[in-house]
């Protein structure tokens, strides 16, 4: 198992998740009631799953690829440690991940 802690965007609200290695982040998240609305189903052709990592994180996520930096660079909010919850597959060496959702999104896909 891996635990996940999402952090609301006022940073009042904390809530850890435990899920199975494997699982897509942004499945978690939605599976935990976070307000990340991925419209494109994963396909990368969005920004609505948009979260920002914990800097002490970051350096354990593999890299983005370019498509997912592509996508980033037009996330509201985008940060240094952002990254889009479908590409984040669940690991232990992700154990303990901390990520912040952020407070606006844009939807790429016009919904």
């Amino acid at each position: 198992m891996t635990m996940v802690t999402f952090i609301s965007a006022d940073g009042e609200n904390r809530q850890q998740v435990d899920a199975p290695a494997g699982s897509v982040l942004l499945e978690v998240a939605q599976a935990a009631g976070q307000p990340l609305e991925g419209t494109c189903e994963g396909q990368m052709a969005c920004s609505t799953c948009h979260v920002i990592v914990d800097v002490a994180d970051f350096d354990r996520l593999p890299r983005a690829s370019e498509d997912e930096e592509d996508m980033l660079d037009l996330a509201a909010a985008a940060t240094r440690t952002s990254r889009l919850a479908c590409q984040i597959i669940l690991s232990e060496q992700l154990d303990a991940l901390t990520v912040r959702i952020p407070g606006e999104f844009y939807n790429m896909q016009g919904m």
